[in-house]
């Protein structure tokens, strides 16, 4: 017998009951609905949050830096500019004087941290700090064209210049600049220097105000969902009870159809060719023993022929619904599957607890009480399952056993069925051709949907079922159906 190798891994189609099936459709928790409306708010908060954050932080930037460039324009208009002495291009002492004190009383404080005024050279005239004063350095491009094109401009501060060398100590700082004359028309920049502070201050407020106004927002809708929410879940939970119903309505119609269906062929077209077999073989020895023995011939045949049909008959009946299943129990049912399938050229072994059966081509296995007594030696393995878990190991051995005699075109096939604890174990390998089990699953082949099948019926029912399989390596099967389900 050829075995998948060990190196193909196991492949997943249904996880069981308890450990997260997949594909099987929880059931409609209030709780948890309610649990993750309650979780999605909690990330819109925190996302509204950093949004606002963010977006107070820019407008209190913007509206800080706006302030500045006002207050500088106001300084410069109310206090630099009238103090302003010819001499200060100079370094003039009495002009320095003047316009340092004028700066000191009513421009620097909380708020302005540093002044500077600058000529078109970039050499610095008057600074609060001394340090400052005569030192040159190159004029930027926004400076100059405040200078030629007079405006008001202001910006965060870019400390990293070599100009802000004393101010670097102080955090962030913005800056506000404009022109300003001497009173003989020489224009000079004004230059002030603001705490950030008041950025981080008015940041707060914008967001206190925007996270009261969103917060409460947000909670009155939460409390509006609730009673559509709880109106959904409950509709919803209906509408899966109802689905569930009508499910195993349809499940049960569909066995009460395969019984009718499988009963009038037995009682009807069954028995009629069996009387059919019988008449022919009548007249087959009759015609033998009459004038006309050249018609017994044909007649035999004819009644070959039938005995063949029913015997293809009753293999189908076995197919559409096996009636050993209710009446003899799973382990007989297996048997009559095993038995009817082996007729076809593959040669089946099946192991029944302690008991093995061996089918092939050449010997087909009885179908008798004899033979399902030999293959259940102490006790029937699937002892502890109910109705639907037999059912269900039944149509999983049917299914796989149907795949490798017909697809796989396997020579050799081997069916088990175990019990593991409280756990019966159904297995089936064969050596056939083999697949790609990823592949199947996302693209089956027109017409076979075998592999989705296997998999809704064990999910459906909670059991566990695996698939090992790769070209040419043949396919594994391995179904755990737990008695306690």
């Amino acid at each position: 017998m050829s075995h998948v190798p060990l190196e193909v891994p196991w492949t997943t189609l249904s996880a069981g009951r308890g450990a997260g099936v997949a594909h099987e459709q929880r059931p409609v928790r209030t709780w948890r609905v309610f649990g993750q409306l309650a979780a999605a708010a909690g990330v819109v908060l925190v996302v509204v949050a950093v949004l606002g954050l963010t977006a107070s932080r820019r407008i209190a930037e913007q509206e800080s830096v706006n302030g500045a460039a006002r207050r500088t324009d106001l300084v410069a208009d109310a206090v630099v500019q009238p103090t302003l002495q010819d001499g200060i291009v100079t370094s003039d002492p009495a002009a320095v004087a003047a316009l340092d004190e004028a700066v000191r009383t009513n421009v620097l404080g909380d708020e302005v941290v540093r002044v500077k005024v600058w000529d078109a050279d970039g050499r610095i005239v008057y600074s609060d700090d001394d340090r400052l004063v005569g030192r040159v350095f190159p004029l930027g491009v926004d400076e100059s064209a405040v200078l030629a094109d007079p405006t008001t401009e202001a910006e965060v501060s870019d400390l990293s210049r070599p100009e802000n060398v004393y101010e670097r100590g102080q955090g962030k700082l913005l800056e506000a600049y404009r022109p300003v004359w001497t009173p003989d028309g020489t224009p000079l920049l004004f230059e002030t220097y603001s705490r950030y502070d008041v950025v981080t201050e008015r940041s707060t407020a914008l967001w206190r105000g925007f996270s009261g106004v969103t917060l409460t927002s947000l909670l009155l809708f939460v409390v509006l969902m609730l009673p559509v929410l709880w109106t959904l879940v409950d509709r919803l939970r209906r509408a899966q009870q109802n689905r569930e119903v009508l499910l195993q309505h349809a499940v049960e119609a569909s066995e009460e159809e395969r019984r009718r269906i499988a009963a009038t062929l037995h009682d009807g077209v069954v028995q009629e060719l069996v009387a059919s077999s019988f008449a022919l073989a009548g007249a087959a020895e009759r015609a033998e023993r009459s004038s006309a023995p050249e018609l017994a011939q044909p007649l035999r045949e004819a009644a070959g022929t039938v005995r063949a049909s029913i015997q293809g008959l009753r293999s189908l009946l076995v197919d559409i619904y096996p009636a050993s299943l209710q009446t003899s129990g799973l382990d007989a049912a297996l048997t009559d599957l095993v038995g009817g399938l082996a007729a076809r050229g593959a040669a089946i072994d099946l192991a029944l607890s302690d008991a093995a059966v061996s089918a092939s081509s050449d010997a087909a296995l009885p179908a008798g009480p004899d033979a399902a007594v030999s293959a259940s030696s102490d006790a029937a393995v699937s002892d502890g399952l109910d109705a639907a878990g037999e059912r269900l190991v039944y149509r999983v051995a049917q299914e796989t056993l149907r795949n490798a005699v017909t697809h796989a075109r396997a020579d050799q096939i081997a069916v088990s069925l175990t019990r593991t604890g409280a756990d019966v174990v159904l297995e089936v390998t064969d050596d056939g051709v083999g697949f790609e089990v990823d592949e199947t699953l996302v693209r089956p082949q027109e017409g076979h949907f075998g592999l989705r099948l296997l998999r809704d019926l064990a999910s459906s029912e909670g059991a566990e079922l695996k698939v090992r399989s790769a070209p040419g390596c043949g396919t594994a099967w391995r179904l755990t159906v737990g008695a306690g389900r």
